[in-house]
């Protein structure tokens, strides 16, 4: 499947994450990665030192896909 282009739209299928992780190296000026283990435990991981900052981006993170959820299903 290497002719399928991402458009940047929303679905609500699962994607895999290799593909989402790779396509954002070298776009990125910071992270915050967070998912589950193939064995199901929690994983975590952050570029960024201060913990506001994580907590600020998941919340602003929070508050795009809320928005893009209430434009979607109006």
């Amino acid at each position: 499947m290497n002719n399928v282009i991402p458009i940047g739209n929303l679905t609500r299928l699962n994607d895999n994450p290799d593909k989402i992780l790779k396509a954002a190296i070298g776009e990125l000026e910071g992270v915050v990665i967070s998912g589950f283990t193939k064995d199901g435990q929690l994983w975590a991981a952050s570029s960024y030192a201060d913990g506001g900052t994580v907590m600020w981006l998941l919340e602003a993170a929070k508050t795009e896909m809320m928005a893009a959820i209430v434009k979607v299903d109006l």
